[in-house]
């Protein structure tokens, strides 16, 4: 009797933990965003907020991206970026319209594309004109030169580095090299790349996606890093310069799940 007591206990005690996984990893990793604060300004004045959005993967509105969106328009940031992977064919790009609708469209917004954004065969100018419409750039080896707060900025979108082509030094052709220069790059593995090729040009800051923190880890280990990851995986990188932040995203990609990679919003001040 006993025996057959603890049988069942441990039986109960694996399905209990096996629903808390799948729970975790088809729920709460997925749709509870964690939203990362992080200030790397030089100064106390004239902070500037920044939002980026990454690896959206859109599929569907749902409530989580109305959440997200509210607390946008909540923190009211200065810009947002968006870095790749929106939406995987064009017929999703309607749907990533009705997510932007919902962010006061006053906050100037940059975007680049990623991987599934070719592999997917987006058209590209429509997704230009539907984040135009949006107040929303799409740079692809551009750059654009801003003042905000009395600060002068300069943006530089790259072509995304497996899917597309990529090419830094075009990138900064005729550009305004302010106090801040930040870098939108969907793949990490380009900031080798850049950090090459950049000479004496000054970066701040490269902000990149792609990875979806690995999506599915095991105890900080992730067996799956896709096509452009390199040695990159998540968060910082300060060891060598430019710094650069990898956001874990919001959506997934090939499995509909996360493990150990909770979908991630991030927020800077510069």
């Amino acid at each position: 009797m006993n025996k057959l007591s603890r049988r069942k206990f441990l039986k109960r005690g694996l399905l209990a933990l096996i629903g808390l996984v799948l729970l975790d990893s088809l729920w709460f990793e997925k749709y509870v965003i964690d939203w990362n604060y992080f200030d790397i300004s030089k100064s106390e004045k004239n902070k500037i907020k920044i939002i980026q959005i990454s690896d959206l993967h859109f599929d569907q509105l749902k409530s989580f991206h109305s959440s997200i969106a509210k607390k946008i328009n909540f923190l009211k940031p200065d810009l947002i970026f968006i870095t790749g992977d929106s939406v995987e064919n064009t017929e999703k790009i309607e749907l990533l319209n009705e997510f932007l609708q919902l962010i006061d469209k006053p906050i100037k917004k940059y975007a680049i594309t990623g991987n599934w954004e070719y592999w997917g065969n987006v058209d590209l100018k429509i997704l230009k004109e539907m984040y135009s419409r949006n107040n929303c750039e799409l740079l692809i080896n551009e750059n654009r030169s801003i003042t905000l707060k009395q600060r002068e900025i300069s943006i530089i979108g790259i072509d995304d580095y497996v899917g597309g082509n990529s090419d830094f030094l075009k990138a900064i052709q005729g550009i305004k090299q302010t106090k801040t220069n930040i870098v939108l790059s969907h793949c990490p593995e380009h900031r080798d790349v850049i950090t090459a090729e950049k000479g004496e040009f000054k970066i701040d800051l490269v902000l990149s996606g792609h990875t979806h923190g690995g999506q599915i880890t095991l105890f900080g280990f992730a067996p799956f890093k896709p096509q452009g990851s390199g040695k990159y995986l998540k968060g910082w990188y300060k060891n060598i310069e430019p710094k650069m932040y990898i956001s874990k995203g919001i959506g997934t990609s090939i499995l509909p799940i996360r493990f150990g990679a909770r979908a991630e919003m991030v927020e800077m001040d510069i």
